[in-house]
């Protein structure tokens, strides 16, 4: 049987984007100014909203994990939104996923909506070349935590400087097809005409961005049910349009994006997610994938 999310019930609290726009004024500078106000309060009030949000429990830290691996051969892993424990068959290959970090990088648009900046990955990557993703990238040892691991790759990938933004709260950990423990960062962008990308062209094809809200409505998305050691689970793919280019968002970036819109917005998406529930393999290897 198709297992169903549970859906958490998020603390009551009027989001700043829910908030009237300003009324009309008869000077366009004050018009102006009174924008720029606006928004800058606005933002203001969603940083003290999320530095709020407190992630659902983990079941175990990351010291007990390590103790549990290397005493009891059990492992520790995270699937979208939940974590579980999960036994391992006896003497199971040590299942210790490499970290990384993404980046939620949010500002408010001219429009007076909350958007998200994204990138189009370079087509002469290995892995996952030409499709959207969140800057970011796995942890290196001289990361302090993983904000930093985030910006550092944020400011690598798109040249956006750190100083620019203000990180405000981490989303639970989700797990990659790849098995890569991946924590998503969300910080908010206090200017947006203050950054200027530069792709890295290694890298980096395009820099975009797209409403934030969009992740939680049922408009411009579609679903593919796929199979995960037996248990289905649904992709999401939303198909966007940018300045007359066409986008395909799904997969993991989708999904860290819907959790994110949710939070954000408070309210949980208008569509069945169905995530699927994690089994540990017997065998972890190149094939081993979502």
């Amino acid at each position: 049987m198709i297992s169903l999310l549970r859906i958490r019930k998020l603390p009551f609290t009027i989001s700043p984007f829910t908030l009237t726009r300003l009324m009309d004024s008869s000077s366009s500078s004050t018009i102006t100014a009174a924008k720029a106000s606006s928004q800058t309060h606005r933002l203001l009030l969603l940083a003290q909203q999320l530095r709020c949000y407190k992630p659902p429990p983990s079941c175990l830290d990351e010291l007990e994990e390590q103790q549990i691996q290397e005493a009891t051969g059990k492992v520790v892993s995270q699937v979208g939104f939940e974590e579980s424990l999960t036994p391992t068959v006896r003497d199971p290959q040590r299942f210790k996923p490499k970290k990384a970090a993404v980046l939620i990088c949010l500002f408010e648009g001219d429009a007076g909506d909350l958007r998200v900046i994204l990138t189009k990955r370079s087509s002469r990557l290995s892995t996952h070349s030409g499709e959207v993703a969140l800057p970011g990238g796995k942890a290196d040892e001289g990361d302090k935590d993983d904000a930093e691991t985030a910006t550092r790759e944020a400011e690598e990938e798109i040249g956006l400087n750190p100083s620019l933004v203000d990180v405000v709260t981490f989303l639970e950990p989700f797990l990659s097809k790849q098995l890569l423990r991946v924590i998503p960062v969300i910080c908010l962008l206090r200017d947006r005409k203050a950054f200027k990308p530069i792709p890295n062209p290694a890298e980096v094809e395009e820099v975009f961005d797209a409403p934030l809200e969009m992740f939680i409505k049922d408009e411009n998305r579609r679903d593919e049910e796929r199979e995960w050691l037996g248990d289905k689970y649904l992709i999401h793919l939303f198909d966007y349009e940018f300045e007359n280019k066409e986008y395909l968002i799904w997969g993991l970036t989708a999904a860290i994006l819907i959790r994110a819109a949710s939070v954000v917005f408070q309210k949980p998406a208008a569509f069945l997610e169905q995530n699927p529930k994690f089994k540990f393999p017997r065998v972890i290897d190149k094939d081993t994938s979502m």
